[in-house]
């Protein structure tokens, strides 16, 4: 408990704290004006052995020494810097400033050809100064860092990893907060270990483990400037095996401006974790086709499709016209969209996009410029069970539209694809084929409209993905349901699909296939392992029964892969963009095409699966069913009892 003289210092510090800058500065400035004088006379003194004859020499002399001090001293920064951050490379600097300063002093008194002068006492004078500056410094800066804030009982110990200037910095702004107490860093270099920076000691990580035991640490904060997400990754597993949650400082500027260090360090996002960079759109090709343009947007309530709209209201469209089959899902992302541009012309069209009067009553009545077709089933299991509705809305759907736009001189027309289908094993995924095989048939058929394509591997945060499933499932407790344990998959983040779609139209010069530069594909299992970690778990296995969360590997699902695909066989061209590919792959005659579909459409009719598939794999060649494949015998792959309920594991 604090007595009240400690209250009235911590006030104290909060209002030096409060100050703007020019403020700070002036203060300084004025403390020193007339400190500097002191120290002069005190130099003075001691080089004549007398008081009375150090005033001899006048207030003016002292007056310039101060002055032409500052000046000096505003060289070094020493009063732009912010006190509780003063570093060794400051106070060199500022003690360069004095020796400039004084030689300055010593050429005034040559100048003035003042024989008394004791040009010596000058030489005292800068060890004196010295002195004033770093004690002065950092008495105040100790000051602060012990008044500032009241620490509660119960403070938050957090360890830094890496023991760089960014890490240095959150130390010392963490002392001024009762937010974080930081107890130690841990960093990689074997040269730090040991060491001790910003007053805490340096471990080296491989000592993780035992530090984080023996200090209580409940948290660790990555400190590394532009550390790269494999990094990241790696750092990750290593907080998996200390079980401490972990966050990330993102913003070095808000330590400097004096912010809680709340405001500065953030939880990790999985963008953090996608393995490479975000893709940035270039701006010249953002707004091309839908700026002063009347855009439509198919599966509107969707994932891809909600996002694409929110990127298209931003650009300045015409109009935007709206498609979904779900009232629930068309009338949310209708009210989101009005609520944020009130002003903006938005048209809700609820309907089948195989509805062939709706499709063509939107296209005729309000003139669709550009439109965007995302609606589609993309659920693998729930497809593969499914097949002829998922056959009839993904290749029926795809057909509808592109003859419509066709017919209708649609501007542009974008086709919403999948790395599933490059060689499919899967009837979403050759579906999906189908429907890229549509509008290349298009493009050929109908000069005036562009049709192009877009492939794309998993998107993070869509419906059904595996980071939402994981989500619910660590908030039940577990187990994290994986297929297989050596799955993987590539991943980009929604944002990025949606713009990718955008500038693909404005890219496309007909029956072009995009595909985003997606880095490195991400094993699942390492996925599920990180995402325990963020949740502040740990990992149950036999070597750790005392974990929170287990692993379990089902089985790979009828169709399912373990690795997918972005690019076929075919010829692989830059685009106008850096990170996107532009694809030409065979095609089949419109004709024949046509006739392939109706006979498709027939055998649905049917419900005879094996006729069904022997009519996909006529159009799509490359299709390959693959049937479900026992996991490898791991620990987490134990038969289920058959009196506990199965949990359905992610959608691939």
């Amino acid at each position: 408990m604090r007595t009240p003289t400690m209250k009235i210092l911590a006030h104290l510090c909060a209002k030096l704290v409060s100050m703007n800058r020019a403020t700070k500065i002036a203060l300084m400035v004025t403390v020193d004006l007339f400190a500097l004088p002191l120290c002069f006379l005190i130099a003075m003194m001691l080089r004549l052995g007398n008081f009375q004859l150090a005033m001899n020499y006048g207030a003016r002399s002292y007056l310039v020494a101060a002055l032409v001090t500052i000046a000096a001293l505003s060289m070094s920064d020493l009063y732009r810097a912010v006190i509780r951050f003063i570093d060794q490379r400051l106070l060199t600097a500022t003690g360069l400033a004095l020796g400039l300063a004084v030689l300055c002093l010593y050429f005034v008194s040559l100048a003035l050809n003042d024989e008394r002068f004791p040009r010596s006492a000058l030489a005292i004078y800068w060890f004196i100064v010295f002195s004033y500056v770093v004690t002065s410094r950092i008495s105040v800066r100790n000051f602060l860092r012990n008044h500032i804030s009241e620490r509660p009982a119960d403070d938050h110990a957090v360890a830094i990893y890496g023991a760089g200037e960014p890490g240095a910095q959150l130390a010392l702004t963490m002392r001024t907060s009762n937010e974080y107490r930081p107890v130690c860093f841990f960093d990689e270099k074997h040269v730090l270990n040991e060491r001790t920076i910003a007053g805490l000691r340096v471990f080296h990580t491989d000592r993780l483990i035992e530090m984080v035991n023996a200090l209580c640490i409940r948290s660790i904060i990555i400190a590394i400037p532009r550390v790269s997400p494999e990094r990241l990754r790696d750092i990750m597993q290593r907080m998996a095996q200390a079980g401490v949650t972990t966050k990330i400082l993102s913003r070095l500027l808000d330590l400097a401006d004096g912010k809680a260090p709340l405001e500065s360090v953030r939880e990790l996002k999985f963008e953090d974790l996608l393995g490479r960079p975000p893709v940035p759109p270039r701006h010249d090709l953002f707004a091309q086709c839908v700026r002063g343009k009347t855009v439509l947007v198919t599966g509107a309530g969707g994932s891809i499709g909600s996002e694409l709209c929110r990127q298209i209201v931003t650009l300045e469209p015409l109009q935007l016209h709206l498609l979904d089959h779900s009232e629930f899902a068309l009338y949310t992302i209708k009210q989101e969209l009005a609520n944020r541009f009130p002003s903006l012309s938005i048209i809700a069209h609820l309907g089948s996009v195989c509805s062939v009067a709706l499709v063509e009553r939107i296209l005729q009545d309000e003139r669709i410029d550009t439109i965007y077709h995302a609606a589609a089933y993309k659920h693998v299991p729930l497809v593969e069970t499914n097949i002829v509705e998922g056959l009839r809305n993904n290749v029926l759907g795809s057909q509808v539209i592109a003859t419509a736009a066709a017919r209708f001189g649609v501007d542009t027309c974008v086709l919403i694809s999948s790395d599933k289908a490059v060689r499919p094993a899967n009837i979403m995924g050759a579906s999906k084929r189908i429907a890229e095989l549509i509008f290349q048939a298009a493009a050929a058929d109908a000069p005036k409209t562009t049709f192009c394509m877009v492939r794309f591997g998993n998107v993070l945060g869509s419906s059904g993905s595996v980071i939402p499933l994981f989500q619910r499932q660590i908030a039940h407790g577990g187990p994290l349901t994986i297929t297989h344990p050596e799955v993987q998959r590539y991943f980009m983040l929604i944002s990025e699909a949606a713009q990718l779609v955008i500038q693909a139209g404005a890219m496309a010069k007909g029956g072009d296939v995009f595909v985003l530069d997606m880095g490195e594909p991400i094993r699942i299992v390492d996925l599920a392992r990180t995402m325990i970690v963020m949740s502040g778990l740990s990992e149950k296995t036999p070597q750790h029964p005392e974990g929170n969360i287990e692993i379990k590997f089902v089985g790979l699902f009828p169709g399912e892969k373990l690795n997918e695909e972005l690019l076929t066989d075919g010829k692989v061209f830059p685009s106008e963009h850096p990170r996107i590919m532009r694809m030409k792959e065979n095609a089949l005659h419109p004709g024949i095409l046509e006739t392939y579909i109706t006979f498709l459409m027939t055998a649905c009719d049917t419900n005879d699966r094996g006729m069904i598939e022997s009519m996909v794999k006529a159009i799509v060649t490359e299709y390959t069913p693959q049937y479900q494949l026992a996991p490898p015998v791991t620990h987490a792959a134990k038969p289920r009892p058959a009196h506990v309920k199965k949990t359905i594991p992610y959608r691939i």
